[in-house]
């Protein structure tokens, strides 16, 4: 199976402990996530352009999206330097579903031939997706194409071929990584699927996050900005996304 690596805060313990009960008996791997305050400012810089995040998001960056955003480029970065062919990554406010683990085996058969799988849905939070198709996986599960990337990053699988895309077009970020992540064709195209049912699902400390309190949009202006950037997005996925 590929490497199943969680991100956990180091001032977070009782979600270590959550997560390490939860998975029990599967061979889950800690990372320590990015705590962004402790970074050197060169470090900040090299990882978060405010200039990219003007003309990219509507709002300035909470220090926890960014933390949250360099977390997963530390596993990006992690799996290039390992000779997995692939990691599942997960944020640790999440609990199996039934077929974790067959799911996760089946993905990890063939990681060349997929960039990244998102592990959670929005029908598992009764939402239904649109979706362009869907194939089998393994029993019980189908791999699905989105119309739309859903913006949910909690657990995913990615490949080495998808951490490269991404961290050749994504460092530095200007936008919160589930945002990003949705932007698939201004990342040499990266395929973002998805599974069905989800493999994983949201547990109790999802609702008390600990990326922090985000910046309100107070003005028209602000909406104003919210809303070009939304219409952006959708133009973007309608034309990128034709022929797919």
């Amino acid at each position: 199976m590929l490497p199943i690596l969680y991100i956990n805060l180091d001032r977070d313990p009782q979600r270590r402990t959550a997560m390490e009960r939860s998975f029990d008996g599967l061979p889950l791997q800690r990372i320590s996530g990015v705590l962004w305050t402790a970074l050197p400012p060169s470090e900040q810089d090299a990882l978060y352009s405010p200039a990219l995040s003007a003309r990219q998001f509507h709002k300035p960056l909470v220090n926890g999206e960014k933390g949250c955003y360099a977390s997963h480029i530390a596993v990006w970065r992690w799996l290039l330097a390992s000779p997995h062919a692939g990691v599942i990554l997960l944020e640790d406010d999440v609990r199996p579903a039934p077929g974790f683990a067959v799911a996760c085996e089946a993905l990890s058969r063939n990681p060349e031939g997929w960039d990244m799988v998102k592990l959670i849905g929005r029908p598992g939070l009764g939402k239904p997706e649109k979706l362009r198709g869907r194939q089998p996986l393994c029993t019980g599960f189908e791999r699905v194409d989105y119309r739309r990337v859903p913006s949910l990053t909690a657990g995913y699988a990615l490949s080495r071929r998808g951490a490269e895309k991404l961290l050749a077009h994504r460092v530095p970020f200007g936008r919160p990584i589930d945002v990003d992540l949705r932007h698939w064709w201004e990342c040499a195209h990266l395929r973002v699927q998805g599974l069905e049912p989800a493999a994983i699902e949201l547990d109790d400390t999802s609702l008390d996050s600990s990326i922090g309190a985000k910046v309100a949009e107070r003005s028209l202006a602000d909406k104003w900005r919210k809303f070009r950037h939304k219409l952006n997005y959708s133009l973007g996925n309608a034309w990128h996304g034709r022929g797919r």
